[in-house]
């Protein structure tokens, strides 16, 4: 156990006057580079990972978790396929797709969209679709001959609800002047926004019987997508439904699909992770080189006080409780800073951005509308966990030296 005698010491020696008052300052940078490091890895962390939730909840709420593609061919018996699909163990909806690539045309405005053909109870399934409509209804989605549009699409054409966008298709349709790309009028019905710039900015959903249509696959679809229970454990249901389909059929999940967007998200997690907790390893490098002085300059002190009977054990103490102070201090000041801004990034970044009139966070690139972030506990504790423990690991060994000064030799060089 401390006592109060070791406190005191401690207190003493981490306020610093005179000529000690430069180790001091040691301490405070270390200290500082110790809270910073916290509060980074902390705001780090969680927008990584609110990325991460941002970006999966677009995808699978927009895109099945999974899906059944034909090898070949569309898939002409597509009824029989939904239907089995549908009856797995761990499917909560199917539905037949048809999509492709389309160029979408309005009054000299053209632009590349990926067009999806569904039924009006399959869009109304989507999720991030039915709560994202900022104009129209979906309840216009029925009969043929409409369309339902992003908003950033919607800009780019210049189109409103009930105007007319022409979608052109690269299947060819023979006409008696020769082969011409296959083209339909739609009428916008509704536009949604689910904030992620790339959903809203390309896609369009038709009726499946236009789709099928536009893209030239007769009778048949290009797949049956289906949404799962747990899209995050998939390995189960997706055999499963592998084996419901019933025949030349490939099965992707929502990881095959978008491999580059996980794949890119986990590494670069893993490698800031990896570099800011240089910073905390740096201030901890810090406090050994201050508590090094400290024990330095402190030679007569100690050598003072274990002749007037302090153990090796209170000196040790004394030291690792110098260390460790400035290093819970550090943690705790990082962990309300970094808790603080994590928690208002957003605001905070439309603050910067109206303070100094550039923009940081740009949808085009970035692909979503806002900064997410998401502030995950267990990630938090284990960085205040981290920082402490270096923390206590650097201030080991200067307080193991102080410990083992005798007396009688420290005192006769002084």
């Amino acid at each position: 156990m401390i006592c109060s005698f070791e406190r005191m010491v401690a207190g003493r020696y981490l306020r610093g006057r005179g000529r000690e008052s430069f180790v001091s300052v040691i301490a405070w940078f270390s200290l500082i580079g110790i809270a910073l490091g916290v509060a980074t890895l902390i705001v780090v962390m969680s927008v990584m990972n609110g990325f991460r939730e941002q970006l999966l909840s677009r995808i699978l709420g927009l895109n099945g978790h999974l899906q059944v593609v034909g090898i070949s061919e569309p898939i002409e018996d597509y009824e029989a396929v939904v239907a089995r699909v549908r009856a797995v163990d761990g499917v909560i909806r199917a539905a037949a797709v048809v999509e492709g690539q389309a160029m979408a045309a309005r009054e000299g405005q053209a632009t590349g969209v990926l067009a999806r053909g569904m039924t009006v109870e399959g869009l109304n399934s989507l999720g991030a679709v039915a709560a994202g409509i900022v104009a129209g209804n979906l309840e216009e989605f029925r009969g043929r001959g409409v369309t339902v549009i992003g908003r950033r699409l919607a800009t780019k054409l210049r189109v409103a609800i009930g105007d007319p966008v022409t979608l052109i298709s690269p299947s060819r349709s023979v006409t008696p002047f020769g082969a011409a790309p296959m083209q339909k009028a739609f009428r916008v019905v509704a536009i949604f926004d689910v904030g992620m710039y790339e959903y809203d900015s390309t896609f369009a959903y038709i009726p499946l019987t236009d789709a099928r249509a536009l893209f030239n696959t007769g009778e048949g679809v290009s797949l049956v997508e289906a949404m799962t229970v747990d899209p995050e454990n998939l390995a189960r249901v997706k055999a499963d439904v592998r084996i419901a389909a019933q025949g030349a059929f490939v099965v992707y999940d929502w990881r095959d699909t978008n491999r580059a967007f996980v794949s890119a998200l986990e590494v670069e997690r893993n490698v800031m992770f990896l570099i800011l907790t240089l910073i905390i390893l740096v201030a901890a490098f810090n406090i050994v080189s201050s508590l090094t002085m400290l024990v330095k300059d402190k030679t007569r002190d100690i050598a003072v006080m274990r002749a007037m009977g302090a153990t090796r054990g209170m000196i040790m103490r004394t030291f690792l409780l110098t260390g460790s102070t400035i290093g819970v201090v550090g943690a705790l000041a990082g962990f309300g800073l970094g808790l603080a801004f994590a928690l208002n990034i957003e605001t905070i970044r439309r603050a910067l951005e109206a303070i100094s009139g550039a923009q940081f966070f740009q949808a085009e690139i970035y692909f979503l509308s806002k900064l997410p972030a998401k502030v995950d506990s267990f990630e938090v504790g284990l960085v205040v966990v981290m920082a402490l423990g270096l923390s206590f690991l650097a201030s080991l060994y200067p307080a193991w030296r102080a410990s083992r000064s005798e007396p009688a030799q420290a005192l006769r060089y002084e």
